[in-house]
């Protein structure tokens, strides 16, 4: 399964995992998904902790607003071998196979530009308030449907805190908390109203932070239950939260922006242009 940085990920043992855990994956609430524990060798694991950047040794992608605060890298040039050969592996065929059979979504595209995903890296104050995902792969033009997360952390302790929480389509409670240890991997399906996020300020020792992998799967259309007006991440409110997070703002207007366009005619939409244009002339 490991020679240097080459090794693969058994179709065997994927097919039996997506087995046991395919009943389970559909009926669990709020929402279809699972957690997995040692979900790889521990030794492929510590090799991409051993590799992931620090903080301050590439170019990380900086969030810092009311609605999130962490770093991400979706350039694999910035990865190390290790690290670059497993995302192929979760993008790979067999493992597609795997993900279709454990939550029956069929017709599943990975994305090789990673958007949205990656690496992801909290710092101690850290957090990602709770959200919907986009719903929209604008270069792939491709629906968002699964999102999976593999945490590194090792010798992770609760007092830490970052713990990934799922939410009732209500926002009313949290239904379930996840604490990300080392070697957890979670799935679940990627909807409108699939509420999740690490909202609490992360609590680790100082210098120690929170390290996952993140990939998302699309496909070519998506149930018509589930459709929407293509939008960037909707971040939500949580009872006691009274303001409007910093970004939503933009989620909105991008969604109201498309459903007008979808209303209007063309004609008007193009009359629209020639005026604004003749406004600034």
């Amino acid at each position: 399964m490991y020679t240097n940085t080459m090794f693969y990920i058994e179709a065997d043992y994927l097919n039996k995992l997506a087995i046991k855990y395919r009943e389970a994956y559909n009926e669990v609430e709020p929402f279809p998904h699972i957690v997995i524990d040692n979900f790889l060798p521990e030794f492929i694991l510590e090799s991409i902790l051993d590799e992931f950047p620090k903080v301050d040794k590439i170019d990380w992608q900086k969030f810092d607003a009311s609605a999130e605060k962490k770093l991400a890298s979706k350039n694999e040039l910035q990865m190390g071998d290790t690290t670059r050969f497993l995302l192929y592996q979760l993008n790979s065929s067999v493992f597609i196979n795997f993900l279709e059979t454990l939550t029956g979504i069929d017709g599943l595209i990975p994305d090789p530009h990673f958007e949205g995903g990656g690496l992801h890296q909290i710092e101690r104050g850290g957090y990602l308030k709770i959200h919907a995902d986009f719903n929209w792969h604008r270069k792939l033009r491709l629906d968002r449907r699964l999102n999976l997360l593999l945490y590194l952390n090792q010798n992770w302790q609760e007092e830490y805190g970052g713990h990934l929480e799922l939410w009732d389509q209500q926002m009313s409670h949290c239904v379930k908390k996840i604490l990300p240890v080392f070697n957890r991997c979670v799935i679940f399906n990627t909807t409108d109203s699939s509420y999740h996020g690490h909202p609490e300020p992360l609590n680790s020792p100082q210098g120690q932070t929170r390290k996952s992998l993140a990939l998302y799967y699309y496909s070519n259309g998506r149930p018509s239950t589930e459709t929407s007006s293509p939008h960037s991440t909707m971040f939500r409110v949580r009872p006691g939260e009274n303001q409007l997070l910093e970004k939503n703002k933009n989620s909105l207007g991008l969604a109201a922006k498309t459903t007008l366009k979808k209303l209007l005619p063309p004609i008007l939409i193009d009359a629209g242009k020639y005026l604004k244009h003749k406004t600034r002339i």
